[in-house]
């Protein structure tokens, strides 16, 4: 019989909402003409803060440090590791705009972990599908180069965005073929219609105005987040058992 998971909650969630598109964020600064320190700001804040909706889950937040104990098999204590590394060096970029490629590299890291602390979860079919990877390093990523629109129009940029929204269609397809989970159709009906298609005609738009980029990036972080709320507290029902063979008593 299948029944929800009830280990984590909204606050969770937030870790892959906001942690995710701050990854992707710290990522797509790299591509933010001129370079500049409040993307990384932001970013860095946005990680924080999801890491800390996640410490506030734990009944004994004492044992938060337990974490890190057991690298070699879990994802989240990768996941742990990446925002150590990843913290220092978003601080030093913010400091001296030098150490963005880094800081970049080791935010794809804390996101690969992420979706991989899903992947790992095998009682969960709605997480356990190898395309769960794809669509959640998409969708950080997407959401990622949205919100650096707020502090930058390059076109690099907006080429950028496009092509890391379009993608996220495709993974959000690939995923939704083989999970088919009708608690997340609406979610991923908004996704291609709000996030995909009126984004990518926002941005299209957003080559001359500001205004139209930010829509754009609000259209694709927000059907995002949903996309992600929804999969974490509604998606999460475990499998159960299965007995595609009853016994048969023979007759005597």
């Amino acid at each position: 019989m299948s029944r929800p998971q009830r280990h984590w909650d909204a606050r969770a969630a937030l870790n892959f909402m906001l942690g995710g598109s701050g990854a992707g964020l710290m990522a797509a600064a790299a591509l933010v003409e001129p370079p500049s320190p409040w993307p990384l700001a932001c970013a860095a804040a946005l990680i924080a803060i999801g890491l800390t909706a996640v410490w506030l889950e734990i009944g004994k937040k004492s044992r938060a440090l337990h974490v890190l104990f057991n690298p070699y098999t879990s994802w989240m204590a990768r996941e742990s590791l990446a925002a150590l590394l990843l913290f220092p060096l978003a601080l030093g970029s913010i400091l001296t705009l030098r150490l963005i490629p880094a800081a970049a590299m080791a935010a794809l890291v804390f996101l690969w972990c992420q979706a991989r602390i899903l992947r790992a979860s095998r009682g969960i079919p709605a997480w356990r599908a190898p395309q769960v990877v794809p669509l959640v390093m998409c969708t950080g990523f997407a959401e990622g180069a949205g919100l650096a629109l707020f502090f930058s129009q390059a076109p690099l940029l907006l080429a950028v965005f496009a092509l890391a929204v379009a993608a996220r269609a495709w993974a959000w397809l690939s995923y939704d073929a083989a999970t088919k989970s009708a608690v997340l159709a609406p979610a991923g009906k908004s996704l291609l219609a709000i996030g995909t298609a009126g984004a990518l005609a926002c941005a299209v738009v957003g080559i001359d105005s500001a205004a139209f980029a930010w829509l754009a990036a609000a259209a694709a972080v927000s059907t995002g987040w949903w996309l992600k709320f929804a999969l974490v507290t509604r998606a999460s029902v475990y499998q159960g058992f299965s007995l595609p063979h009853l016994p048969v008593r023979g007759a005597r």
